[in-house]
């Protein structure tokens, strides 16, 4: 079973200081991928989250795969860095894969085991769409035998072989919004967060994309943002609603990947 659990501030601040149910294997039941107490962030003069209190969670069932649907770009952007560690939050706790966000050596620790897979951003022009994956492995300090396998096995399981050789610059869009989550999963993460990733494509090309990230999803933890909550549907099993930083609306999804579970 996969949950959206809203708890108090105080049960979650209680949950991140002590640790418990939070930890970086977070596989077994009561772990949480994503705790956040009373978490507050800015990007520029827009809330991102306000006094926000909840826990993403999965069990043996499978690993959670959630929406958060955010309508300006910008501020998707600045989610995906809070969750990975890039940027801290502005008060409250948050805790992810049971590292501390609030403190420089939980953020460094958390972005070892995060995957991010952007829309946004060129690669250079004469990059190759296994280089683009090559260049992944290389920045996720992987030894140079592991690199060459994992980078084949993921060019493999994505069906990106035959466009290997290609300029990314040079693929069509899909194809290269596939080449980045190949990239942003080079390493096995354990969280896989996707920023803009479906947004945008033709609905059969998103459609496509969405088998690959729900493929992805059997061994990964996975938390896409975009725009639109129906695309964003077709990978997660729960789609979060933001306005000016608070949660409006949950939208439990018939997620393909999970047929047959329930979604609390």
């Amino acid at each position: 079973m996969i949950s959206v659990s809203y708890i108090s501030c105080w049960d979650a601040a209680r949950a991140a200081a002590t640790g418990v149910g939070v930890r970086s294997s977070y596989g077994t039941t009561g772990m949480a991928p994503v705790l956040a107490a009373g978490v507050g962030i800015r990007h520029g003069w827009t809330w991102v989250l306000r006094a926000a209190s909840f826990r993403l969670e999965g069990s043996p069932a499978g690993w959670p795969a959630i929406g958060i649907a955010i309508p300006r770009v910008a501020t998707r952007s600045a989610m995906v860095d809070l969750l990975a560690g890039l940027t801290r939050p502005a008060y409250g706790e948050l805790r992810v894969l049971g590292q501390d966000l609030t403190t420089p050596q939980g953020r460094a620790a958390v972005r070892r085991y995060v995957g991010i897979a952007r829309a946004a951003g060129r690669p250079r022009p004469a990059r190759r769409v296994r280089g683009l994956i090559g260049h992944a492995a290389r920045l996720a300090n992987l030894p140079g035998r592991d690199r060459e396998v994992l980078a084949a096995a993921i060019l493999d399981r994505l069906a990106l072989t035959p466009w290997a050789d290609v300029p990314v610059r040079a693929v069509p869009a899909a194809i290269a919004r596939r080449a980045k989550l190949a990239a942003a999963a080079v390493h096995e993460p354990e969280l896989l967060l996707l920023d803009g990733l479906l947004d945008g494509l033709t609905a059969r090309d998103a459609a496509a994309l969405a088998g690959s990230i729900r493929d992805l999803g059997r061994d990964t933890a996975i938390i896409a943002i975009g725009g639109d909550p129906a695309t964003l549907a077709l990978v997660c099993d729960e789609v979060l609603t933001l306005a000016d930083g608070i949660i409006v609306r949950t939208l439990a999804t018939a997620s393909p990947r999970l047929a047959g579970s329930a979604v609390s």
